[in-house]
């Protein structure tokens, strides 16, 4: 559990750094804009190392405490919201109607992955992972609605095509985790 804390530590940390201003304007003027970026790059990486490789030996071992019992429910519920949770994904990076209505669909669809997986897990390292997740989402859109940050798409907007090609992209990857992914990559089947 300890490696899984470490990594949350380091990458959310990291991930801390831009809601304050100053402190990244600091930073900025101190490692140069590259630096910065090369540093904010290396750190993220390996903080989210360390979080697979913590959550790996966390899950299963005998500090992985089952908190609660989710009932067989909720895994339907955690399927609907992850399909949210894609589409929101595809809409940061593509200018929609979905992305202005949501706002900042990055920070929408971290704050629904985590929800959802707190749903369907409760054992003591998916609420650690989950609920760490969720409440940096939560204090990073507070901070972004405070400073105005328009994300990475900046003022751009799209039209229904773009909503359209958001809808079919983010209902393909979800898919393809869902039937294929989730099992490789995270290693837990969510079919069969």
């Amino acid at each position: 559990m300890t490696v899984l804390v470490l990594g949350l530590i380091v990458f959310l940390g990291v991930h801390l750094v831009p809601t304050s201003a100053p402190g990244r304007a600091q930073l900025v003027a101190k490692l140069g804009a590259g630096g910065y970026k090369i540093g904010f790059s290396v750190a993220s990486l390996i903080g989210f190392v360390l979080i697979v490789y913590g959550m790996g030996l966390a899950r299963g071992s005998a500090a992985d405490l089952q908190i609660w019992q989710p009932p067989v429910f909720m895994r339907h519920i955690t399927f609907l919201l992850m399909w949210f949770s894609f589409v929101l994904l595809v809409a940061a990076y593509v200018p929609s109607h979905i992305r202005d209505k949501a706002k900042h669909p990055m920070l929408a669809a971290v704050k629904i992955w985590a929800l959802a997986h707190l749903l369907a897990n409760g054992d003591l390292a998916g609420l650690v992972l989950f609920g760490s997740f969720l409440a940096w989402a939560v204090y990073d859109r507070i901070s972004v609605k405070k400073r105005g940050a328009p994300g990475p798409l900046g003022d751009r907007h799209g039209g229904f095509v773009n909503d359209l090609i958001v809808l079919v992209v983010g209902t393909a990857l979800y898919l393809a985790m869902f039937m294929w992914g989730h099992a490789h990559l995270i290693g837990i089947p969510l079919t069969g």
